[in-house]
């Protein structure tokens, strides 16, 4: 398990979630800070000799980089004692430190807003960038969420919304709360690139379709996970907008990367990324492995 922490207080609060998720899969926590020289974005001890007036001794910025991890470590052994937790500090841009980092993790944990150029953001470019491109789960912290409330997952039929619905399932076992399947539909789906809708089409038939869709999909895990209580929401409206909705009552979402629709080279789909600034709960989202396309 990972969690990406740069000191602000979102990415403290998610430490505290990571860990709490750490015990909930009997996982170590791994702590990470990445770092670069604010005025150059380069790694520690690289400064030209020109700017040694202009930042920090080295060993100011260890001790300052390192205060960060020892506080987040403190925030996660607070929230779950038992766990295991390392700390890293890292040279190199958060992102892309994260995204290496993500090879070898379970799930990576973010806050939703850091200390960026822009403090009022609703997500930092961090967390968005590692949502798209990571080889592991991710999980943004946008909000607490209920920890009564149901996990949600957003169904459309399509290989990743398998996936999705395998990763809520499994939350929602371990956390001992509802799986809440969630479908949206407004009109025949396009088939591919140059496909008319109909213009006239049964609402009934295409409401019983999706309602199957909903079904077929969570089939699978009401077997896996038969102790588990599986409800089904399957409503026509557009997908983020119910979403949302939900979510204000959900203590986790989780969506796949990218659905069936729009452009299958995209490497976050539209509701998956408005998901990221509206969410009213902690967000999810499932990626397919690289070695998996």
């Amino acid at each position: 398990m990972l969690v990406g922490v740069d000191g602000s207080p979102s990415a403290v609060a998610a430490t505290g979630f990571a860990a709490r998720e750490a015990d909930l899969r009997g996982l170590p926590l791994r702590v990470v800070h990445a770092f670069t020289w604010p005025a150059m974005r380069m790694p520690m001890g690289s400064a030209p000799m020109g700017l040694a007036a202009m930042v920090p001794p080295e060993t100011e910025v260890k001790r300052y980089t390192q205060d960060i991890v020892d506080e987040a470590a403190a925030a996660a052994t607070k929230a779950a004692p038992q766990i295991d937790v390392t700390t890293r500090v890292i040279d190199g841009a958060a992102a892309p430190v994260l995204l290496a980092e993500s090879r070898s993790a379970a799930l990576v944990v973010l806050g939703d807003q850091g200390f960026g150029p822009i403090s009022g953001a609703l997500i930092g470019s961090v967390a968005s960038q590692v949502a798209t491109h990571a080889e592991c789960p991710v999980l943004v912290i946008r909000a607490a969420g209920d920890p009564d409330g149901p996990v949600i997952v957003g169904v459309d039929g399509s290989e990743l919304s398998e996936r999705a619905v395998e990763f809520a399932a499994a939350e929602a076992s371990l956390r001992g709360a509802d799986l809440l399947a969630v479908h949206t539909w407004t009109h025949p789906p396009s088939i591919g690139p140059g496909d008319m809708q109909p213009l006239v089409y049964d609402v009934e038939a295409l409401r019983a379709e999706e309602e199957l869709v909903l079904a077929e999909s969570v089939a699978g895990v009401r077997q896996r996970y038969p102790d588990l209580t599986v409800r089904q929401v399957c409503t026509q409206g557009r997908a983020t907008k119910v979403l949302v909705e939900e979510s204000d009552r959900g203590q986790l979402l989780v969506v796949g990367a990218r659905g069936r629709g729009g452009f299958t080279g995209l490497l976050l789909g539209s509701v998956s990324n408005s998901l990221l600034y509206q969410s009213r709960c902690p967000l999810a989202v499932v990626r397919v492995p690289k070695d998996k396309g």
